[in-house]
């Protein structure tokens, strides 16, 4: 029951503060010890409890009339902190686990394979939880010559029962509790089966740098640049499809009650062929892999948009977009090992800065998080959508179009386009392995 602009301001705040949590937290782990347990372990073992608390928090509604945007504020900043402390370590780990470039991508595969099934199982898990819930559309009339938004909201307040909100509230607790405990399971199993190898990512003539010493090297490094700069824009266009696609099944298509079937079949076609791009990518290179599993999405994104509402062509595309989604969910994580070992041999004595590449690259992953929130929001803002609405005025339905259709893919063309410019391919890979082992 908050207001759109607190709720809207908690949320850039909290991305705000993120974007300094994600390279301070790569900053300290860079400066941490090891330890029985390894160096990036224990970030990851004592930061899962707090971080349990502070989610479960966010969806508590206290009973403080005044308080609730600063509640919700620091706990949701806490919390972004908590997952960072969790993520860039969690994704560091590739690094030492092993030496061997065929081990570390075959881990990679493993994990985003997993990551993927993780968010299946959350979608499911709090879409069951809180859908069984009926919340009622409003029909458009409402809000007809309805120029003040808080009146809007006084009237939409009206036709929300008081026991469909508490029942609401709890089903939301509930989903938050479930998903809380799956998150200590997880790292439970992370901390016991995973071991990092402290020589796994050492070379012989290592010696430490200043941590700003070092940030300044890897900002610097043309090939983590350009791989940034190239996932940019495909992670951009991916995550403006993921955050307007359950509108644009509802609206724009009219399967109001299919789109939670429609996103399964995004995310189980994803899970199962990420192994598909595995094999793929050991057999024609990263490169290529790049290429083909990005661009595969565009002649199906263009078919949704273009063709009229079929629940069938969606079913398609659904599961042809998928395939695309779990090439962009692998490839970049796969490709950031090779882009720090060719900076280990073009910087030989200094070590150590695993945990800043890591960090740098879940930011830029947020960052486009965040960036496609708000072109979203402003977009259909501006279309005139309306909240909880039964139906959506015509140029939502097409701003709609425009948002999961032709802007993701002009995004795909320029991530491709600025991915020519990477450096590694296959052939640089060998050499940069054989020069390590012989550095090493």
């Amino acid at each position: 029951q908050l207001d759109p602009f607190y709720a809207s301001i908690i949320l850039f705040v909290g991305r705000a503060w993120d974007a300094i949590t994600d390279p301070m937290v790569g900053f300290f782990i860079s400066k941490t010890s090891w330890t029985r347990f390894g160096r990036l372990m224990p970030w990851i073992i004592f930061s899962t409890p707090f971080a349990v608390i502070s989610y479960f928090l966010i969806w508590f509604v206290p009973d403080i009339s005044r308080g609730q945007v600063m509640w919700y504020l620091v706990f949701y900043c806490i919390f972004q902190t908590l997952v960072t402390c969790f993520h860039v370590p969690y994704s560091a780990l590739t690094m030492f686990i092993s030496r061997e470039q065929s081990e570390r991508d075959s881990a990679t595969a493993y994990r985003m394979t997993v990551e993927v099934l993780g968010t299946v199982l959350g979608t499911a898990i709090q879409g069951q939880i809180v859908g069984k819930v009926v919340t009622p559309c409003i029909e458009s009339p409402l809000f007809i010559g309805k120029t003040n938004s808080s009146v809007a909201m006084e009237e939409l307040n009206m036709t929300h029962d008081t026991g469909s909100l508490t029942d609401t509230r709890n089903a939301y607790m509930i989903a938050a509790g479930v998903i809380g405990g799956l998150y200590i399971l997880c790292a439970v199993i992370l901390s016991v089966g995973v071991r990092e190898k402290r020589e796994s990512s050492e070379l012989q003539s290592d010696e430490p740098v200043s941590f700003f010493r070092g940030l300044k090297l890897v900002m610097n490094h043309g090939a983590y640049i350009k791989l940034i700069a190239g996932f940019l824009f495909t992670s951009l266009a991916f995550m403006l499809l993921e955050g307007n696609f359950a509108l644009f099944c509802t609206y724009t298509l009219g399967f109001r009650n299919e789109f939670q079937n429609i996103l399964l079949a995004i995310m189980l076609s994803a899970t199962l062929t990420i192994p598909l791009w595995q094999w793929f990518l050991t057999r024609f290179g990263k490169k290529t892999a790049v290429y083909v599993g990005i661009s595969s999405a565009i002649p199906f994104l263009i078919m949704v948009a273009v063709l009229d509402s079929n629940l069938i062509v969606t079913y398609i595309v659904a599961v042809a977009a998928g395939i695309s989604v779990a090439a962009a969910f692998l490839l970049p994580w796969s490709m950031l090992p090779d882009v720090i070992d060719d900076f280990k041999l073009q910087h030989p004595d200094s070590h150590g800065h695993e945990a800043i590449f890591f960090s740098f690259y879940v930011f830029f992953t947020k960052f486009t998080s965040g960036v496609s929130l708000g072109i979203s929001t402003l977009s259909l803002d501006f279309a005139g959508y309306q909240t909880r609405g039964c139906s959506q005025p015509s140029e939502v339905n097409f701003t709609l179009k425009m948002l999961v259709s032709a802007v993701p893919v002009g995004l795909i063309l320029l991530g491709l386009l600025l991915f020519k410019l990477y450096p590694i391919d296959e052939e640089k890979r060998r050499k940069n392995k054989k020069a390590l082992q012989d550095l090493r």
